[in-house]
């Protein structure tokens, strides 16, 4: 399998996965929670994680997040355009994860905990920048960031739990050289014993 045929079955599953736990989260809390403003989404968690194995790739993620919840809420158009194009901002985190590396944030649990905070609060910040450029005051924009604050809590727990699994939060290049590189080791290991 080549890494182009990986990736794309690798950024397909993730995105399954956040689809069926997204339009479950959003149902589940309509139902239980009519009345609170607050929010429950795995997609700052699941756009990090991604963002992780392949970079820019996560763009794909956050925007088809922003489109899954505004459907499984049952959102109007406008808010296609907020949810979908606001969490693109999210890729803005990739400035700092080229500067200390992938593997220098993975290692890291500061830095990992920083990626955590900063893709979801830019997400929500690039969702009030979209809704403030259709006409929502700021004053009202603001409340992406007060009905968000479960969500963030949420995604620092998910990546906290994702960076403990070998390869998860990884750079997939990284890891999947990691991989080869123990095999072949335990190849040759194997072949001397004999």
């Amino acid at each position: 399998m080549t890494v182009g045929q990986y990736r794309r079955i690798d950024l397909g599953l993730f995105a399954a996965i956040m689809a069926v736990f997204e339009t479950l989260l959003v149902t589940a809390a309509t139902k239980w929670f009519p009345n609170e403003p607050y929010t429950v989404s795995v997609v700052p968690a699941v756009t990090t994680i991604v963002m992780m194995r392949w970079g820019p790739w996560a763009g794909v993620h956050a925007v088809l997040g922003g489109i899954v919840f505004c459907a499984a809420s049952g959102a109007r158009l406008p808010h296609y355009a907020v949810y979908g194009a606001g969490n693109l901002l999210a890729l803005a985190a990739l400035a700092p994860l080229r500067h200390a590396t992938p593997e220098g944030v993975r290692s890291s649990a500061f830095r990992s905990m920083l990626l955590a905070l900063a893709v979801p609060l830019l997400m929500q910040a690039g969702r009030a920048a979209v809704s403030m450029l259709l006409g929502t005051p700021a004053a009202l924009a603001a409340g992406f960031f007060a009905t968000d604050v479960i969500t963030l809590l949420f995604t620092v727990v998910l990546i906290w739990i994702a960076r403990r699994m070998d390869g998860v939060f990884e750079e997939q290049r990284h890891y999947l050289l990691r991989i080869h590189s123990q095999e072949e080791n335990e190849e040759r290991g194997g072949f001397y014993e004999r």
